[in-house]
């Protein structure tokens, strides 16, 4: 990672200082967006750790006063890439999965189970998070890993390993982004979340061609696909974003809008869950305890002991990961393959190569 010299030369002509002055930092109504050069300089700085902590705030403050450009967005994805992230991709080509890191704090947490089903039916799925990510500092996929008995602290190469051999693979922010991680005590000050909230979600530590994500409200889902575009360092075919329950890579039950990109124009649809066996509410979905309760739901689906509501999550949570990486033509032909998969006991099968792993 580029360590600060204390000269400008180093990085150009844009400290953060400067960028507040003359670019962002006026408020969000009159505030201008930075060029790819001034965003990418301005993210290398705080990757090195230059600038000072009030000005590191204040400029993280202002991109989420005047909200970021995809264009801006791409270059910071980029200096992390080039800068943080340590990329080791499997032999297969698995989806994407990078839900919100600092996670989920009343519902179920289904990644895990849906990757898993996913993976038994043919659909190779890596997921990445972090540990207490500020600003919420909830459970997240390693957490209900851990809950499991999966090894989570693992090596890029490791973790690449595990996709290769089980289908399902989990790679930990520390270990492929400490970049970003040296910023998690200025991210816990702030009481908010920055804009690093959102990049660190698309880090694809896998080389994945494939990212499934998620989002509130489509015109935010389009910026993520626009920044993926304005990447240079994201080489992705196909993006799919869906409306996540709790901001997370779990279908919200009811109508929820799905988006996807293929290269071309944004096509989107809407999946009424009721009709795919998700006829129930949200809150249907909640738990005590997200980790503990989220491991316990995973494996009593995983092993056929449960097939109830959860049940019916996690295969079409499955479904929309097989649909994603284009294994099913459809969300009905996924759901198929996601219940053969957990009928056949090819889930539980790979649930156990996952815990020996």
């Amino acid at each position: 990672m580029a360590k600060a010299t204390g000269h400008d030369t180093e990085f150009g002509e844009w400290p953060l200082k400067r960028l507040m002055t003359e670019v962002v930092g006026s408020g969000h109504k009159s505030a201008d967006d930075m060029t790819r050069e001034q965003a990418d300089e301005a993210f290398r700085r705080t990757l090195a750790g230059e600038p000072d902590p009030t000005t590191l705030g204040a400029f993280w403050l202002a991109n989420r006063w005047k909200r970021n450009t995809p264009e801006e967005l791409g270059a910071y994805v980029d200096a992390m890439a080039e800068e943080s992230v340590e990329s080791h991709a499997p032999d297969c080509d698995p989806v994407d999965c990078g839900a919100n890191y600092d996670g989920k704090g009343r519902t179920a947490l289904l990644g895990v189970a849906a990757g898993v089903t996913a993976a038994a039916a043919g659909t190779p799925v890596v997921a990445h998070s972090g540990d207490r990510v500020p600003t919420q500092k909830q459970d997240a996929y390693k957490h209900v890993l851990d809950e499991l008995g999966v090894r989570t602290e693992l090596s890029p190469s490791e973790s690449a390993d595990m996709t290769d051999d089980v289908g399902f693979g989990f790679y930990y922010q520390p270990a492929f982004n400490p970049g970003v991680v040296e910023l998690f005590d200025r991210r816990d000050e702030m009481g908010v979340r920055t804009f690093v909230n959102t990049i660190e979600t698309l880090a694809n530590p896998a080389g994945a061609s494939v990212h499934l994500g998620s989002f509130y409200h489509l015109p935010y889902a389009v910026r993520i696909i626009e920044t993926f575009q304005a990447a240079e360092t994201a080489a992705m075919d196909r993006v799919v974003m869906f409306q996540g329950l709790e901001g997370y890579d779990d279908i919200r039950p009811g109508s929820t809008k799905v988006a996807v990109w293929d290269g071309g124009d944004v096509d989107d649809f809407d999946i009424e869950t009721a009709e795919y066996g998700m006829d129930f509410e949200s809150e249907d979905l909640g738990v005590e305890d997200v980790a503990a309760d989220s491991a316990a739901v995973t494996e009593a689906v995983l092993t056929g002991e449960r097939e109830d509501r959860f049940a019916d999550a996690v295969a079409l949570n499955a479904a929309l990961r097989i649909y994603a990486r284009g294994d099913a033509e459809d969300i009905d032909a996924g759901l198929a393959a996601a219940r053969e998969a957990l009928a056949s006991g090819a889930a539980a099968e790979a649930l156990a190569d996952l815990r020996s792993f």
